[in-house]
């Protein structure tokens, strides 16, 4: 599976300016790291961020968000957005905090 690379580049500027973060494809699409810990990313037009397994259940009741399954299994501390959950670089940049929030809670790899 492919991934919307104008997506991609909004993620990147919203992380711009950060030198901890390294790209890399895995999970069907891009997948953004920080510190060494997958913070987010995109897969096909959705954006997927690590919440972390005691925010999955706010983030479900969130519009356009869903569980995040990768090989017909549900990864436990991540969700996908549809578009329309991250349409606004506002909506964005919020997604992104919460994943960034969850790892900086994991010790540097």
């Amino acid at each position: 599976m492919g991934y919307d690379q104008q997506a991609v580049e909004r993620v990147r500027r919203t992380l711009a300016g950060r030198r901890d973060v390294v790209e890399k494809r895995m999970i069907g699409g891009l997948s953004f790291l920080v510190n060494g810990a997958m913070c987010c990313g995109v897969t096909g037009a959705d954006l997927m961020v690590r919440v972390g397994p005691d925010a999955v259940a706010w983030a479900l009741a969130q519009p356009h968000v869903r569980p995040m399954e990768f090989a017909a299994k549900p990864l436990a501390a991540f969700v996908c957005i549809e578009p329309e959950g991250y349409q606004s670089d506002e909506a964005l940049a919020r997604w992104v905090q919460r994943g960034l929030d969850f790892v900086a809670t994991l010790p540097a790899r």
